[in-house]
């Protein structure tokens, strides 16, 4: 199986499958966690057949083109956690202007 050239999580859409490192497919990407503040993968949330389940960084073998590929077995998959959501999360939005900022518009929800 092709599943392209290696990519940055930065860059890992939406949609893409998720295999087990025994090659069956497990789900898809439905978003991908990172700590960016200190620009750290955190992991990614897949949507499968079980509901939306959180596969922490050590468990992502390879990030590619088109797919994501994981360290552990399919049946393992299964046995994943379900995401919970965390409080909400803020970034820093640099193209506000000086009122915006006033009114407390230099950040925005993730």
């Amino acid at each position: 199986m092709d599943d392209g050239i290696a990519i940055s999580y930065k860059v890992l859409a939406p949609g893409t499958e998720v295999r087990s490192c025994d090659g069956e497919v497990v789900g898809t990407v439905a978003r991908v966690l990172d700590n960016a503040r200190e620009q750290i993968f955190d992991g990614i949330v897949i949507k499968t057949q079980w509901g939306e389940r959180f596969v922490d960084a050590p468990e992502v073998a390879r990030i590619a083109e088109r797919a994501v590929t994981l360290s552990i077995r399919a049946s393992d998959a299964a046995e994943l956690p379900e995401h919970e959501r965390g409080a909400p999360e803020f970034q820093a939005n640099p193209g506000a202007g000086r009122v915006a900022r006033f009114f407390g518009g230099s950040w925005r929800r993730r």
